[in-house]
This record gives structure tokens, sequence and C-alpha cells, in this order.
């Protein structure tokens, strides 16, 4: 094997290294995923695998940045995929569908790494893809108010409500009318009085 082609396997041996520790997680939780574990399932030599991620926190970093990845996608897909009720309410359904659907890997995104910031100066790459399809899918409600304090404000919405349906906290028979209130009422933007509406607007005199 020359040299070229071992750069070129290191990346993709990284990332079944990555799918690996998130399946294996994902099943068992995440002292499941030790390096030995992760060397026999994927073939990588243990050696090389220490070299890539020195220890645990290396290692769930990297499941958290690919989790961020494919959140961006799910967002972004349903941002693009026509329901005609708008992007933000398909933004919610793809988040919490993600959310509940990989708990190991959410975790490490968002529990696990506080150094992979999401509305806190995202910055470039996954976490800051994440964050940008928040804001695009609540950036129609902002109604003149700051899109990026609206989008921290939905992140936290969502994330609250994951966090607390998952630790049984909230009540499981309103789960979906506290959804469509997150959906369609809660970060709407704030209207006249109808008083005001309903007054006719005043002339210019002369």
């Amino acid at each position: 094997m020359s040299s070229a082609d071992g750069a070129d396997a290191e990346p993709a041996e990284s990332a079944r290294v990555v799918l690996a520790a998130r399946e294996l997680a994902e099943a068992e939780g995440w002292a499941a995923a030790t390096h030995r574990r992760l060397a026999e399932r994927t073939g990588v030599d243990i050696e090389a695998l220490y070299r890539r991620f020195p220890d645990p926190a290396a290692l769930m970093s990297a499941v958290a940045v690919r989790g961020f990845a494919d959140l961006a996608a799910a967002l972004a897909a349903a941002r693009a995929a026509p329901t005609g009720h708008g992007d933000w309410p398909a933004v919610v359904a793809a988040y919490l569908d993600f959310a509940y659907a990989n708990p190991e890997v959410y975790d490490a995104m968002l529990a696990h790494t506080s150094d992979l910031t999401l509305g806190r100066d995202p910055g470039p790459g996954a976490p800051g893809a994440a964050f940008a399809e928040l804001r695009a899918g609540v950036a129609p409600l902002a109604a003149g108010r700051d899109p990026d304090t609206l989008a921290e404000l939905g992140w936290a919405l969502l994330h609250g409500t994951v966090m607390l349906t998952r630790g049984g906290r909230l009540r499981p028979d309103k789960q979906e009318q506290r959804e469509d209130m997150i959906m369609s009422g809660l970060l709407a933007g704030p209207e006249a009085p109808a008083s005001a509406r309903d007054e006719p607007t005043p002339r210019k005199p002369g």
C-alpha cells in the first residue's frame, strides 16, 4: 500500500470507528464503546485506534460532531420538503424525531461535550450548520425580533422538551399537545390588539 493509499484509508477507518461507537453506545450505553470492542468490531488496529482517539472523550466528541452533521442534514431535508405548514413545524418534527431516535448520540452532542457549542459562537462546521438550520426554520416568525435569539429560544424549548420527556417528568398524554404548541404558537410574532387592528388608519390633515 502506498503512503497516499494509507492516507486515504485513514478517514474511512475513522468514520467506521465512529459509526461503530455510535451503534455500541445506542445499543448498550457509552461504557460499552471501549477501544478494545471497537477494534474487534471494525478490524482497525487498536494502536492506530488509540492514535486517532486517545481517550473516550475524543471518541465521544467525534460521534457528537457526526451527530450534529446528521441533525443539520435532517433539518435541511425537513425544510426542503414541501408541507404547506411552513419551515418551523417541519424543523420541530425533524429535531424531535432525531433526538428521540438517537438518545445516546444526542447526549454526546448536548450533555457530554460542552466544548461543542450550538447557539453560543457556533462557528463553522457541523454544530454551526445545525444552528443555522434552526435559525433558518424560525426566522420567518421573527417579526422584527432578533432571529438568533429566537433560534436560541426555539432550541431551548426543543431541548428542554426532549430531556424532560425522556426523564418522565412531563405528562405523557399531553406530549402531542406540547409539540403542537411549540410548532404553531409559542414563537409566533406578536399581534396588534384587536382594537388597534380594527381602528382605521388616521388620515393626514390637508
